[in-house]
This record gives structure tokens, C-alpha cells and sequence, in this order.
């Protein structure tokens, strides 16, 4: 018996099929455990309306559960003759169970087959992602306290602009990754729907009850139109990296200014050994190799978002062929983010700061905005304030009262709103745990019942 799912007994050119079945057998293994739970929760679905014998359902359920554990501990490879994990899942029942596995696939097309386990993985990759947002922007905070008043010139143009703390820096970075964990609630949103039910994308003629499987994996509503929930593929793939390449954007000004601060030159920062390469030549050489690979990947990330906007393009409605290329593409740029957050949050507390140097670097010009504000709280305009510092400094005149002035405004380097900062993150984070118990929930009822 032919095992492809498609099959006819029709002639096959070789060299076709290997093109057209492409990477799915390797790329395939990574949906694996998430493909044996959707159907798990199809076939109680079929058993709940009456459509396959609960027996059969039971037995269906306890070998897919035996799947998904084989699949995790990597022990359950997808010969290239079965194309991808939907039929190697469905051949492994069938032999297991006979007629009975073969029944798995009623009510159900490979098409929204491979969303929902997509669907599922994007939401499962999405929280795990988040949690290393959150160790990352927790490091920043604590960071930010060590060196909350740590002088720091404060740079526009690359050039000394006005004075700043480690601690302002620092916070940042945690506030722009506070902004990318609530983002990230917005783009949950997008995947906490069920496609599974649209078939191929029109729906199927038979009593099924797409509630029930949406309640069975954790979704909190149905995807109701089958031919969006086709038309969606690439939609939320492309919303996720972009997520994903959004969070670096935020990280890749923290490596540039790391790369320039923890230059000779500079000397604010010093990268631990560690955290460095030799050359292969120059004996003295600590190369900051991390720092740079990390900030080429916030760059590989919006590459990945491009290049799956791009698949998914200039599409009609429904399904075809290209968007198996997307697959590809997503799990190799979030296995990419994931390491991306988490090696700099290792990196982060690692960071070594050079006050002495920084204190140095905070010349008086740096202060020449603040002493004009300290002629004008004593009732001068501000412009000639600004022309009066201006003509000290050609002169060599000025002399700033550098301890006059301090920001104490919400954020400011006198009240960097730490607390309340970790306050907000923490609650980021307990919103992602609780998205994550609910799904670890509906898994184990799934495999329980």
C-alpha cells in the first residue's frame, strides 16, 4: 500500500517528489509533538459527536500520546517516502491499529491539519520567547539599580550631548522590552484561535463540533471562517517574527553601544574574558565575537520576517503550495531569537563598568544646557540664558554648577521608576505563566481522559 496520503497509484516522477516534498521530512520533526496533539483532540471530537466508537478514540489518543513523547526525545523520524509529519503520524497508527488509525483523518485535509499544528506551535514558541524577554528585561532592571548613579555622557550625534547615569542606559533597554512583552499580548491574540475544522478550507459536511476542540486545546475561541483560517497562513507566521524582530530592534542598540563603550577608545565597559574570541594572529586581541554575532541576528530576524511576508504574498485566497516554504524559514528565525535572549541575558550582568573612566568622559560642556536652566530658574529667558552659556564656552569662561540640577521627573536620572518598572514586568511575566498553565492543562487533560 502506497503511504502517501495523496496517493492514486498514478505514475510519479522521482526528482518531482523530492522537489515538491522539499525539507518537510527534517523541518517537519519540530511540529511533531504538536501535530499528535491536535489530532488528539480531533479524535475525541469525532468520539464527543458520535462520528468514531469512544473505543476507538481511547486507543487512537494513547498512541498518539506515545507519538508526541517519541517525537520530544527526538526518537520518531519522518522517512522522506512519507513526505511529512501528517502522514508519518497517520502511517504509525495505522500499523499500530489498523482500520482504526486510518480513521484518524475523517473530517480533517492536511490543509488545516498543518495550521493548527502550526498554529500551536507559534503559540507555544510566542511564551517561551516571552519568558526569555522577561529574564533578559529583569537583568536590565537589575542593572539598572547596581548603576543607577554611575555618571555617563549621554551621546546625540556620537558626540557628548548632556550628562546621563549606567542606570538611565540601562533602564532603557528594560523599558523597551516591557513595551515588546505587551506587544507580545497582541500577537497571542492573533493565534488563540482554533482553525481546526475548515478541512481545505470550505468547511466539511459532517456534524463536527469545532467548540469542542477549541476548548480541548486551550483556545479560547474558534476561527470561524474556514477560508480565512487558509487565508491566514503566513498572516500570524509574519506577525510573530516580526514581534521577534521588533524585541531586537530594542537589543541591537544595547550591542552597538556595548561594541563602542568596551572599545580602548571608550573604556566605559569591559566584556568579561568569557565573553570574548582571540585572533588567530594578533596575541592581544579580546574580540567582542558575542556582541557582534548577537547584533548581526537582531538583524537575521528581520530578514526572516521579509523573506516569510514575501512567501506569503501576492497570493489568492485559499491554499497553495507556496506556503509550504514557510515553515522553514519561522522555526529556524525563532530558534534564532531564543538564543538570541537568551545569551544576552547572561551577557548583561556580566558587563563590567569602568566609573572611573565615565566620570572622566562627563566634562563640563556636557552640563552647558543645565546651567542655562539654572539661569533661567533665577528669571532669565531662556534663549538669552542659552547665547549667555554659549559665549562662556567660546571664551573658556564657563563653569557649571554641575550639582544644581538633577532630573527628578518619572524616568529621569533622579527617579528612574525602577519599582514601578519591575512591578509592570512582573505582571507581563505572570501573564505569560498563566497562558502557559492553561495550555499545560488542556495537554493534560487531553492525554487523561
Amino acid at each position: 500500500m502506497n503511504d502517501r496520503l495523496w496517493a492514486k497509484d498514478l505514475p510519479l516522477d522521482v526528482a518531482i517528489h523530492q522537489f515538491t516534498v522539499g525539507e518537510d521530512p527534517d523541518t517537519d520533526l519540530t511540529l511533531l509533538p504538536f501535530d499528535a496533539l491536535g489530532s488528539a483532540a480531533h479524535a475525541r471530537m469525532l468520539a464527543a459527536t458520535g462520528l468514531l466508537e469512544a473505543a476507538d478514540a481511547t486507543a487512537l489518543v494513547r498512541e498518539l500520546e506515545r507519538i508526541a513523547d517519541r517525537a520530544r526525545q527526538n526518537a520518531f523520524p519522518i522517512p522522506r517516502e512519507l513526505e511529512d509529519c501528517h502522514t508519518a503520524i497517520e502511517a504509525d497508527l495505522t500499523r499500530t491499529l489498523g482500520a482504526v488509525g486510518q480513521r484518524i483523518h475523517l473530517g480533517r485535509s492536511r490543509n488545516d491539519q498543518v495550521i493548527l499544528a502550526f498554529r500551536l506551535y507559534l503559540r507555544d514558541a510566542l511564551l517561551h520567547l516571552g519568558l526569555r524577554v522577561s529574564d533578559l528585561a529583569t537583568a536590565f532592571v537589575a542593572s539598572a539599580r547596581t548603576h543607577q548613579a554611575v555618571p555617563l555622557p549621554g551621546y546625540t550625534h556620537l558626540r557628548r550631548a548632556m550628562p546621563s547615569t549606567f542606570g538611565l542606559w540601562a533602564a532603557a533597554f528594560a523599558e523597551g522590552l516591557l513595551e515588546e512583552l505587551e506587544a507580545l499580548q497582541s500577537v497571542y491574540q492573533r493565534l488563540d484561535r482554533c482553525p481546526l475544522g475548515s478541512a481545505a478550507g470550505f468547511g466539511v459536511p459532517l456534524p463536527i463540533d469545532r467548540e469542542l476542540t477549541t476548548k480541548l486545546l486551550g483556545f479560547t475561541k474558534v476561527q470561524r471562517s474556514p477560508i480565512d483560517v487558509q487565508n491566514s497562513r503566513g498572516r500570524h507566521e509574519v506577525a510573530t517574527l516580526q514581534w521577534a524582530a521588533s524585541t531586537g530592534g530594542v537589543l541591537e542598540k544595547f550591542l552597538w553601544d556595548v561594541s563602542l563603550y568596551s572599545t580602548e577608545e571608550f573604556g566605559f565597559l569591559k566584556l568579561p574574558d568569557a565573553f570574548t574570541t582571540g585572533s588567530s594572529i594578533m596575541p592581544q586581541k579580546k574580540n567582542p565575537d558575542v556582541v557582534e554575532l548577537a547584533r548581526g541576528r537582531c538583524r537575521e530576524l528581520r530578514g526572516a520576517a521579509n523573506l516569510v511576508e514575501q512567501l506569503a504574498s501576492g497570493l489568492p485566497s485559499s491554499y497553495h503550495r507556496d506556503l509550504q516554504l514557510l515553515k522553514r524559514p519561522v522555526i529556524l528565525g525563532l530558534r534564532q531569537a531564543e538564543e538570541l535572549f537568551s545569551v544576552l541575558a547572561r551577557l548583561v550582568p556580566a558587563l563590567k563598568v569602568n566609573a572611573e573612566a565615565t566620570t572622566a568622559a562627563c566634562t563640563d560642556e556636557l552640563y552647558a544646557a543645565h546651567q542655562a536652566y539654572v539661569y533661567v530658574q533665577g528669571g532669565m529667558p531662556f534663549r538669552e540664558a542659552y547665547r549667555k552659556v554659549a559665549q562662556q564656552i567660546q571664551e573658556g569662561t564657563f563653569a557649571p554648577d554641575r550639582a544644581a540640577l538633577t532630573a527628578t521627573h518619572l524616568g529621569g536620572a533622579g527617579n528612574l521608576g525602577l519599582d514601578e518598572l519591575q512591578s509592570e514586568l512582573a505582571a507581563a511575566r505572570t501573564w505569560i505563566e498563566t497562558k502557559r498553565a492553561i495550555h499545560a492543562q488542556a495537554e493534560a487533560a487531553l492525554w487523561a481522559n
